[in-house]
């Protein structure tokens, strides 16, 4: 019955406007950045007599030339790569340890947290009470601001905590007639059966922690601690290109025009977070889906 479905007009139909609707969607997805590459490779005279394209006349590396001429563009991806990479790693430290008790049914209090946990993603601060926490702990200027306040998402949690409760529980039973602890089944049976989700929200939580750049504007003051996202709104929003070291040059460099800096720092703040997903991609979609089952 379901092949007649498929194979009837009305059935082909559907398919051709499936792909026409999810090729357009792909390409309004992909055209903006192919633009924003395309003009990072452009000359000034092509940017200004061209408003729009997405292959340049002519190459020019000019731009990558004049913002790697600088350490500070070096020194703000580092900063970047560190809290990206020890931010995920307190993310999902904190959300596996209390997703376990949290899906186990003889936990005490666990409906109380679980409500609490809930309650959170309803009701917030704000902005000005989490800066005044922040403040009152001594945390300004320091990269645990970054990382803390946004340790546990709510919602991670609780998706992690459904993938937990779909686990047979026979598998905890044999390993405590092992002689296995709590920890023991954590380490050793759930977790390495939890791949898929973990990597999952630690693309989830890398990504978040990569393009973040408000929480390092309201507590990271120190400019030698920015990371890479405050400094593409310094030259972005703010108009401020100059982030080359001119003294470092070729006495016949010619500064690359504003726009072609402005997307070149765009590119180089992007690829580096497109290169993690294809080696957690096989994981992705199952990890995705895993936990959203039951409630």
């Amino acid at each position: 019955m379901n092949s007649r479905l498929y194979n009837s007009p009305a059935g082909k139909v559907f398919d051709i406007f499936n792909y026409v609707m999810l090729g357009i969607l792909g390409i309004l997805t992909v055209l903006p950045f192919l633009y924003i590459i395309g003009n990072s490779f452009a000359t000034e005279a092509e940017i200004t007599e061209r408003s729009f394209f997405l292959i340049p006349k002519v190459f020019s590396l000019s731009a990558y030339e004049y913002i790697f001429s600088s350490s500070t563009i070096f020194r703000s991806i580092g900063v970047s790569i560190f809290i990206t990479v020890a931010g995920t790693l307190v993310n999902l430290f904190f959300t596996l340890t209390m997703a376990y008790p949290l899906s186990r049914s003889d936990f005490w209090g666990r409906n109380v947290m679980m409500n609490m946990v809930i309650f959170s993603m309803l009701f917030g601060g704000g902005m000005i009470p989490t800066y005044l926490v922040i403040r009152g702990l001594g945390l300004l200027d320091s990269y645990w601001a970054l990382m803390l306040p946004g340790a546990i998402s709510a919602f991670n949690l609780i998706v992690v905590k459904n993938f937990f409760q779909q686990m047979p529980p026979g598998l905890e039973e044999a390993a405590r007639i092992d002689g296995c602890s709590d920890l023991g089944v954590l380490w050793r049976i759930v977790l390495p059966l939890s791949k898929p989700v973990i990597a999952t929200f630690a693309l989830f939580y890398a990504v978040g922690h990569w393009n973040n750049f408000f929480s390092a504007l309201l507590y990271i003051s120190d400019s030698d601690k920015w990371p890479l996202q405050v400094m593409l709104r310094q030259i972005v929003l703010l108009s401020q290109a100059s982030v080359g070291d001119m003294a470092n040059m070729d006495p016949n460099f010619v500064q690359p025009p504003e726009q072609s800096i402005k997307m070149a720092v765009i590119v180089v703040g992007t690829i580096p977070i497109l290169l993690v997903y294809p080696f957690l991609q096989k994981h992705f979609a199952k990890g995705v889906m895993l936990g959203s089952i039951k409630g």
